[in-house]
């Protein structure tokens, strides 16, 4: 991955706001309650974790099943390998 695509990706990760993760919740059929959203989002904002790394991704995932619960974070993770593939980027996660 370019050092420009990952720190266009790190940049929309820290400024996700919690109605965003609500709506593309919602989107892809993961509720999200205020709180969670909103707990996730000040986390993400915080974080010094990258998601290309994958052992920091699964610390990501990790906390956030301790924000919502274990199958929300599985799911997350599930779309999240879905997209992915989607977008042919599978390559920069590795």
């Amino acid at each position: 991955m370019s050092n420009f695509a990952n720190q266009l990706l790190l940049k929309k990760l820290r400024n996700v706001s919690a109605k965003e993760l609500i709506t593309h919740g919602n989107e892809y059929g993961i509720s999200l309650t205020n709180k969670q959203a909103e707990d996730i989002a000040s986390y993400l904002s915080k974080t010094s974790l990258n998601p290309i790394n994958e052992k920091d991704r699964m610390k990501m995932f990790k906390k956030l099943a301790q924000i919502t619960d274990i199958k929300t974070a599985q799911k997350a993770q599930k779309l999240f390998g879905k997209l992915i593939k989607q977008y042919g980027v599978e390559s920069w996660f590795k």
